[in-house]
């Protein structure tokens, strides 16, 4: 469905993105990860036609999005971080308006603005102005006008930034539903929403793509194994006689010094893809060598490890040239508007 290859971005002599290649198939959420600085949101508008490259190209469904604007484009709903909404208009008004953009009209036109406020929940709010909509009501007229068109793809930018947890909810069981017959593309810091969410996860660190696959398969192949710590009453050598007959240990590590004699600690490493495995056959084994196990700590890797992992050097945001770093970051902003919020969430 969607082919980056050899993608790059330069500004001056920083590079934003580079040498990004990737492929994304048809019917799946994917979620991209990195800190900030790191090129998500560049590489986001360059696919989505809003940018231009320095290098590579980018194939949706086939058409070239340098080459071919108009096909690629149709084909693309796109929500920046800052929904690009006209204040003054009511949601209605500025779906239409967009559809009308588009190249949609007629009957087919009402019909999708209906599907669309009927999908995100913003019916109710059909006739208020936006400027007088709270900021989670803004985030859903902005995923609306991205479903317009009927995209194949569809491209979100932090896209429950702003929301309170039940409407959290609400967007991610969207973004389920638009996955099962769509491609989605969200960026998120919520690294447990994205766990939740998505078939598979892209992490892009300094420009560079550092992982992509399954989050499960993920912790699996980038992070070192899991991890018990157990405190024996026993000294060591018996220990590790008993640990040396389990199977599914890598790795036993003891700390340099023991608080006391008539007790040891240690941390176990396994590869057993389900942890509480190891712990059983822990229990057992202290247990049938009528040894007290004083206490059992388990550490199992998550997102967040895999995260942390591959992008641990990676350059503080402030430290990126200012000139990168505006452009990789910010969207324009909305016009201000001093008129108080009317339609805050309950």
């Amino acid at each position: 469905m969607i082919t980056v290859e050899h993608l790059t971005k330069c500004y001056g002599n920083f590079t934003a993105v580079d040498d990004l290649s990737f492929e994304i198939d048809e019917g799946h959420v994917y979620g991209f990860l990195g800190p900030n600085g790191a090129g998500k949101t560049t590489t986001m508008n360059i696919m989505t036609g809003c940018l231009s490259a320095t290098a590579g190209t980018v194939l949706i469904d086939g058409h070239d999005i340098f080459d071919e604007p108009n096909e690629a484009k149709k084909l693309i709903g796109y929500l920046p971080e800052q929904p690009p909404l006209y204040l003054s208009e009511t949601p209605e008004e500025y779906l239409r308006f967009v559809g009308e953009a588009k190249g949609i009209k007629g009957t087919e036109l009402k019909r999708q603005v209906e599907e669309v406020m009927e999908q995100t929940k913003i019916t109710e709010m059909r006739n208020r102005r936006i400027s007088a909509l709270s900021k989670g009501y803004k985030q859903r007229v902005g995923i609306a006008q991205a479903l317009l068109g009927d995209p194949k793809v569809i491209i979100l930018d932090e896209p429950t930034v702003g929301l309170d947890p039940i409407q959290i909810i609400e967007i991610r069981d969207l973004i389920k539903e638009l996955g099962q017959h769509r491609t989605v593309i969200f960026s998120s810091h919520i690294l447990s929403e994205v766990q939740t969410i998505c078939d598979e996860i892209m992490i892009i660190s300094h420009g560079k793509l550092v992982a992509f696959g399954e989050p499960e398969k993920l912790m699996h192949d980038l992070l070192t194994p899991n991890e018990i710590t157990i405190t024996a009453e026993a000294g060591k050598e018996k220990v590790g006689e008993i640990l040396s007959e389990l199977s599914g240990i890598t790795e036993t590590v003891y700390p340099e010094h023991q608080e006391s004699e008539s007790y040891t600690t240690v941390r176990i490493k396994t590869d057993m893809k389900e942890i509480y495995d190891m712990s059983r056959q822990l229990f057992k084994a202290f247990a049938d060598a009528d040894i007290v196990l004083l206490e059992m700590a388990l550490k199992q890797v998550n997102l967040e490890d895999v995260f942390i992992e591959l992008t641990e050097d990676v350059t503080p945001a402030d430290t990126v040239s200012e000139n990168a770093e505006a452009t990789e970051e910010a969207e324009p902003e909305a016009p201000e508007t001093t008129e108080e919020s009317e339609g805050d969430e309950s």
